[in-house]
């Protein structure tokens, strides 16, 4: 059994422009990511989505398409991702989007049962 803390392992989730994928990728790789996660997503914050006019109504909110990355990586390396990814995709307009910063329990390699640092 793990205690809590005894992982050391943060879980970085960024939502960005699906346009920016390619440059985020290179420049993880750059510094170090073993791997990613990316997964298609649609939403709105202060953005807003777009509003299209509809018959019959004033308008309805779009959810805009985005791309969410997961990465799993030490304590240490956190910083440096997160800065990595903001230099990568920040153009200073709104819907350049967010980053969530969490701590990780434990990770488990399912084909070899390998555990916590050793798995990623």
């Amino acid at each position: 059994m793990v205690k809590r803390g005894d992982c050391q392992l943060k879980k970085i989730q960024a939502i960005i422009r699906p346009f920016l994928l390619d440059e985020i990728k290179i420049a993880l790789v750059k510094v170090g990511v073993m791997g990613i996660t990316v997964s298609e997503v649609r939403g709105f914050g202060r953005q807003k989505g777009h509003t299209e006019p509809l018959p019959h109504s004033e308008s309805t909110v779009k959810f805009l398409a985005k791309i969410l990355i997961e990465i799993v990586i030490k304590d240490e390396q956190a910083d440096r991702v997160v800065d990595t990814i903001i230099a990568a995709v920040r153009t200073g307009e709104i819907g350049d989007g967010k980053i969530f910063v969490s701590p990780v329990e434990q990770v488990i390699r399912i084909r070899t049962g390998e555990k916590n640092l050793d798995a990623i």
